[in-house]
């Protein structure tokens, strides 16, 4: 009685954390899909409904980075079932380890597990070889599907990412199968544990998922990515106004851009603008989507002038790409260039000739890397995947294929009619595409 009262506690607490004090049924629905893979592209995942892609677009990402350093792209479409599924148990098993503790390796996978306990009025006869058999036939059994979904959770403890491929493997059926999302979601969460997830996200007041509109919130976009719930895309945390926000500690394996950088309302920091691996999760106003390319010079190491933007930009607290001068001694000393006082003094009043308090980024940046060579290549191609039917050529979900040019100056704008250059340009600012079929891939 102990355990099932622990184990109620716990998914209470889960459903709490992305749901909110009511679970909203239609939103419920929604991310009520398994993880299955597109008639047209074997490796490419879809997405039934609006919504889940806060974890079926970061999962499509770790499947294809795995699929890059493994086989070239024009060699996908020979990809078979057993081998998608095979890409499909190893990305849901890096994206669950990365979120448990270091330090103690136990990992949570919740399945469902028996037949649910009787409803009141004896609305729904369970199958007890399949508790959600016929549970969306008809209005009244939806409304109680989630219901019927919290009580069948059962919680698996593993003590090895070895143990964690093995389960995944052994019920990869049931994660293709009806609420596989859920179920990874709440695994994830539950290896996490509670007390972490919360001191981490920012505002505990908004549940993950919105209860209108059904999309996932930064923090848990973030925690599918990254292994972290925080809720902001900057590196490092930042202190403002004496408020610490905690942003991305470390170089993330896939990246991520996103729309809202351009209005300002975010910032993304190197650590997801610059990955281990030329994938990015792209996000939009409302959906995410995924780009990769094959060019691993696009990822290269970080070069000294962009640490050097990157650290710059840490003292920018207003994100206006200028430091206060008194900031300057701080910046030097990060980088490891000389910072002497003497030094500094004379360095701030070449770069501060008006004795306005602050220095410009592209003064900084003159003075200290005038010439640094450029190590992206001027020429690549790029992929894109959308998860959504609709959004796609055809209603055929396949990765669209693009040309990729960086021009010699700078074209920095917002155009309602591409927002896809858009949001390449927050990571590539001179960049032009020419797409397939002369047709620009949807981010929504």
């Amino acid at each position: 009685m102990a355990v099932e009262s622990s184990r109620e506690q716990l998914v209470n607490e889960v459903k709490s954390l992305l749901w909110g004090s009511t679970v909203k049924e239609d939103v419920f629905q929604r991310w009520a899909q398994g993880f299955y893979f597109s008639a047209h592209e074997s490796t490419a995942l879809v997405q039934a409904e609006g919504g889940p892609c806060a974890v079926i677009a970061p999962l499509q990402a770790f499947i294809l980075k795995r699929l890059l350093s493994e086989a070239e792209v024009s060699t996908w479409s020979d990809i078979q079932p057993d081998k998608s599924d095979e890409l499909l148990v190893l990305s849901m098993t890096e994206i669950l380890t990365q979120a448990a503790d270091p330090t103690q390796s136990r990992y949570s996978v919740l399945l469902v597990d028996g037949p649910s306990p009787s409803t009141p009025n004896g609305e729904v006869s369970i199958d007890q070889s399949n508790p959600f058999a016929g549970l969306v036939e008809s209005d009244s059994k939806t409304r109680i599907a989630s219901k019927v979904f919290h009580s069948c959770l059962r919680i698996h403890t593993l003590d090895s990412k070895e143990q964690v491929e093995k389960f995944f493997s052994d019920n990869i059926s049931v994660f293709k199968g009806q609420f596989g999302v859920l179920l990874l979601l709440y695994s994830i969460i539950c290896t996490k544990g509670i007390p972490e997830m919360k001191s981490e996200i920012s505002d505990l007041t908004d549940p993950l998922i919105h209860s209108t509109f059904g999309y996932g919130s930064q923090s848990l976009i973030n925690l599918i990515l990254s292994g972290r719930a925080v809720s902001n895309v900057w590196d490092h945390d930042q202190d403002v106004g004496g408020l610490k926000l905690k942003g991305i500690d470390k170089q993330n394996e896939v990246g991520f851009l996103t729309l809202l950088e351009t209005l300002r309302y975010v910032e993304v920091g190197s650590f997801l603008k610059s990955p281990s691996h030329p994938v990015w999760v792209l996000g939009s106003e409302t959906h995410l989507t995924v780009l990769f390319s094959e060019e691993k010079k696009l990822v290269s190491a970080e070069t000294p002038a962009e640490q050097a933007k990157r650290v710059f930009k840490k003292y920018d607290n207003d994100g206006n790409n200028f430091i206060l001068t008194d900031a300057l001694q701080n910046v030097l000393e990060e980088l490891g260039l000389f910072s002497d006082t003497e030094y500094v003094d004379i360095i701030k009043k070449k770069l501060d000739r008006h004795n306005d308090g602050i220095i410009l980024l592209t003064s900084f940046m003159y003075e200290f890397f005038p010439e640094e060579s450029r190590t992206c290549p001027d020429t690549f191609v790029l992929y894109h995947y959308n998860g959504l039917p609709r959004s796609n050529l055809n209603n055929e979900v396949k990765y669209h294929r693009g040309q990729a040019i960086l021009l010699e100056s700078t074209v920095d704008s917002i155009l309602d009619s591409n927002p896809m250059l858009t949001v390449l340009q927050t990571k590539w600012p001179s960049i032009e595409v020419q797409w397939d079929k002369n047709q620009n891939p949807s981010i929504n």
